[in-house]
């Protein structure tokens, strides 16, 4: 095979997770390093569990991540006449017969087995019949599944990833091919595609390496060419144990809602097996794609470290112009009710000084409305913890009352103004600037950390700062009335 082709092949029994992701992103990645073929496959096979829905939701997981396919998608289930010609193939050459048996009867020999200690494989009593006994079933309408004939020997390849992987073929079950009702099985179904699409490198989690044989077996009964096998090791969590659901975002939607960005994901799949050799960790589409190598991805299990999802993610939003970030955050600040389609023009100004103070403390996009929700309405509680510590006594209102009334009388209120007031304050009243900063920026927020404070003052504006200091100087009196009823 000349030309590089690859593909994806998602179940659309769920939504597009972790592990298929970065799946995609390796198999696109080496598409687009080799000039070869990305292909988009729907195995879709079992109709029961699969949904359209699940189809959209992965065809826009792939889209959100920029991983654009070049062909396809391509749908299993249109496809089944091509399965049973495959299947009738290999009966042809006597590299595959019909099996009779039951589900309920194998069931039974399955469980006497296990009762009698013995490993289960399929006994081949279908394999003796002759041709007027199984001539005789085929007219009374005897169900029959096609299994393949698996033949004596070892099967071996040499995995890009694992090396020299090899198993005998005596532990191998002679496998349905084609179930009683014509639906083909994964193996079959995933062979036969991807001898029709032509594909080159098949690129896969390491839980398919089981798979990997009797998928060449049956290449071999077919006499076609074997691709060349890579198997991505597995995804684990921070405690070393197997990725699952016990993640808060357990597929790729999840951290699009969470407010990642896409550029952030693939950089962060990417690296989850494999790095470039100068170690860099911050990588454009472009790098990610002159650098990858797939014969340098890494046989140890990576660990889905959320937090360094997060830092990178915030290295991203940092890299990104206050206009750039702000058409990104808005419709999370519209979906928190804090700003309206209107005021992404109106309010602009305001906006990209909003997205300018909290870009260096923000590590997703929602951040920003749940940190920055203080600029947009008045309505917060104060943190109980630094209220308790800042808002603790009556010179804390005498304090905030002064500052009040000189910030009150600033003609031009500019941070340098601000801050030039309450040092001023400080040094007449005689006490240090802190017993001033931090009262103001908890009444001012709500909070006793954020940008720098008279930045943030200067954008809230004279009339609202003036007016969140007399709602604290109230807040305060009233619990001191609490504390000492008349």
């Amino acid at each position: 095979m000349s030309e590089i082709r690859v593909r994806i092949a998602p179940s659309p029994t769920g939504f597009l997770h972790v592990g298929t992701a970065r799946t995609a992103v390796y198999n696109w990645l080496f598409a687009r390093n080799q000039g070869g073929k990305f292909i988009l496959r729907i195995e879709d096979t079992d109709l029961a569990r699969s949904s359209q829905e699940m189809v959209d939701v992965i065809l826009e997981s792939l889209t959100w991540l920029g991983l654009e396919w070049d062909e396809g998608p391509f749908y299993q289930s249109q496809r089944r006449e091509t399965y049973q010609k495959y299947a009738n193939l290999l009966l042809e050459k006597k590299k595959a017969y019909y099996c009779f048996c039951t589900p309920e009867q194998l069931k039974a020999r399955r469980e006497e087995a296990q009762k009698r200690k013995l490993a289960w494989k399929y006994d081949r009593r279908c394999l003796k019949k002759s041709v007027e006994e199984i001539a005789e079933l085929e007219r009374s309408g005897k169900p029959k599944a096609i299994r393949l004939l698996v033949p004596e020997g070892r099967t071996s390849y040499r995995d890009i990833v694992y090396q020299k992987l090899s198993v005998e073929n005596q532990n191998i079950d002679d496998l349905v091919l084609l179930r009683s009702g014509g639906t083909p099985t994964y193996n079959l179904a995933c062979v036969v595609d991807d001898i029709e699409m032509s594909i080159s490198h098949v690129i896969r989690g390491n839980d398919h390496i089981a798979n990997t044989y009797k998928q060449i077996l049956i290449y071999q009964a077919l006499d076609r060419v074997v691709p060349q096998f890579a198997h991505l090791p597995l995804i684990l969590g921070t405690d070393r144990s197997k990725i699952s659901k016990r993640f808060q975002a357990v597929s790729v939607t999840d951290y699009q809602k969470q407010g990642f960005l896409p550029e952030a994901v693939v950089n962060f799949l990417a690296l989850l097996g494999w790095a470039p050799k100068d170690g860099k960790e911050i990588l454009t589409g472009r790098e990610l794609i002159e650098r990858f190598v797939l014969e340098d991805v890494n046989q140890a299990n990576p660990v889905f470290d959320l937090q360094k999802l997060e830092w990178m993610n915030g290295e991203y939003i940092r890299s990104y112009s206050d206009e750039k970030v702000l058409e990104l955050v808005f419709p999370f600040l519209e979906k928190e009710n804090l700003v309206e389609k209107e005021d992404f023009s109106a309010r602009k100004s305001f906006l990209l000084k909003f997205i300018s103070l909290l870009k260096e403390r923000c590590t997703t996009l929602t951040d920003f409305a749940e940190k920055g929700k203080y600029f947009f309405t008045s309505d917060f509680n104060y943190e109980p913890k630094a209220a308790g510590k800042y808002f603790n006594s009556a010179q804390v209102v005498d304090l905030l009352d002064l500052l009040a009334k000189r910030f009150s009388n600033l003609e031009n209120f500019r941070k340098a103004q601000l801050e030039q007031t309450l040092y001023n304050l400080a040094e007449e009243l005689e006490i240090k600037a802190s017993l001033l900063i931090h009262p103001v920026r908890l009444a001012a927020t709500g909070t006793s950390a954020g940008p720098p404070l008279f930045d943030l003052l200067e954008l809230l504006g004279q009339e609202e700062v003036n007016r969140r200091i007399q709602k604290a100087v109230g807040f305060i009196l009233a619990g001191s009335a609490e504390k000492n009823p008349s």
